[in-house]
């Protein structure tokens, strides 16, 4: 992307009242990248816990391969800050829009790439290497999209509404989950064992070719910000956005990013670990889990949408600390009603986990952003979203086997429950934010 390359000609127009943007198309146009976007991030984590460690790992012991699987799985929480320092910048920089369909295109190229990426009896070491190096791709491309989906949103909303126009793209995570789990749960239910496990698990990754054409279409019909084109006609967008944004605003961008460690934590745990636990170590059928995973993202989608619309008159901190706190109590119960292996009370599991996780994370499509000046807001955002994730992300899939392996289930709930606890102590240091003008 060429940083000489200046928004000016184009941006203004959109806060001009004959080309001002509907604010309701916008974010439904945020819903859908973001949807199509989440959808490649997910069914990478299924994937890792269905199958991978089988077709990339076979030489290893069944704890190595599915440690190693799930590794991969956290090289895109590491790349992911990667990410949002890149496209934060050329977002502050050039604009929301351009940055975004980079974005996509980076996301869905390599998502697809892995579903035609040889195993390890045909490629041997290099076809791990190779994923690897996908997965990390992966995590580039991520980086830039949510901050850009929500400040798309945010910034094209009235006064008053953006907690609801935010809800919009904070949607995109329930959905493209159950995308990707109704996906997978389709070729699963569909094909034997030996074929899934030979070819199978390859389609959902293949179909992200056609998603990256839909994304695109719908990302190029929407125009820039209002507050990008005030910005940029005032000749006010930062030159070094990643230097004043740690010079200036370090406390924000390290509270947010441990406000959003339990949201990972919680959501890897109890749908990605939590599927390759009751697989696995429990016996459940992989078709009942996938099916059971659905079920708890109607529960996801309605925390983020009640949260998020509610903060417009509660405020944003005061819903992400009873999220927090919520999930505090839950994580403790998760395992305990999984390890039942009854469908009600695994259910109950996961929906109470992802409704807590939805009220958690729901008003922070707004809070995020809100925390940021205009200047700096893309790399702001972004940046803190991302970081939490490597605390959240990162670092679960690596511990949580672990725990579970040498101290049982109940562990891996009190993990989550510490995690819970320092997001929670970091939104009290934050502030209210939702009379801020956006600039």
């Amino acid at each position: 992307m060429d940083e000489t390359l200046s928004p000016t000609p184009t941006a203004p127009a959109a806060d001009t009242p004959e080309h001002r943007e509907s604010p309701r198309r916008v974010a439904v146009a945020s819903f859908i990248g973001n949807t199509i976007e989440l959808y490649d991030f997910f069914i990478y984590g299924m994937a890792a816990a269905l199958v991978l460690d089988d077709v990339f790992f076979p030489n290893l012991s069944p704890l190595n391969a599915t440690l190693a699987s799930f590794s991969t799985y956290a090289v895109a929480f590491l790349a992911r800050p990667i990410g949002s320092i890149v496209f934060g910048h050329f977002g502050d920089r050039v604009g929301r829009k351009s940055v975004l369909v980079t974005s996509l295109l980076l996301m869905g190229l390599s998502t697809a790439l892995v579903g035609l990426l040889p195993g390890y009896a045909t490629l041997g070491s290099w076809a791990p290497l190779l994923l690897v190096t996908l997965r990390f791709l992966q995590g580039i491309g991520i980086g830039g999209e949510w901050g850009g989906a929500v400040l798309l949103a945010v910034e094209h909303a009235p006064r008053g509404r953006r907690g609801l126009y935010a809800a919009f793209p904070q949607l995109g995570p329930p959905v493209g989950f159950s995308a990707a789990t109704g996906v997978f749960w389709l070729v699963s239910a569909s094909l034997d064992e030996a074929a899934f496990a030979s070819w199978g698990w390859r389609i959902p990754f293949l179909l992200s070719f056609l998603l990256v054409a839909v994304g695109l279409v719908v990302r190029l019909k929407i125009s820039e910000t209002p507050v990008f084109a005030r910005s940029v006609a005032e000749r006010a967008a930062s030159r070094a956005p990643l230097m004043e944004l740690l010079r200036c605003h370090p406390r924000e961008l390290l509270l947010g990013a441990g406000s959003m460690a339990v949201v990972y934590a919680l959501f890897y745990t109890s749908m990605t670990y939590g599927l390759s636990y009751t697989t696995t170590t429990l016996g459940v059928p992989r078709e009942t889990m996938l099916a059971l995973s659905l079920v708890a993202c109607l529960f996801l989608a309605a925390g983020i949408w009640f949260s998020a619309t509610r903060s417009d008159t509660a405020g944003r901190r005061r819903l992400v600390l009873s999220g927090g706190g919520l999930a505090a109590v839950w994580s403790l119960l998760l395992f305990p009603l999984l390890d039942t292996g009854r469908p009600v009370l695994m259910a109950l599991a996961l929906g109470g986990a992802l409704f807590c996780l939805g009220v958690t994370s729901g008003p922070m499509g707004a809070y995020l952003p809100e925390l940021f000046p205009a200047r700096v807001r893309y790399s702001g955002a972004s940046l803190a979203y991302n970081l939490g994730g490597v605390l959240g992300g990162a670092v679960s899939p690596l511990v949580v086997p672990r725990l579970q392996s040498g101290f049982g289930s109940a562990s891996v709930g009190w993990y989550v429950c510490g995690m819970a606890v320092v997001s929670l102590l970091c939104v009290r240091a934050l502030p209210e934010t939702r009379e801020r003008e956006l600039g």
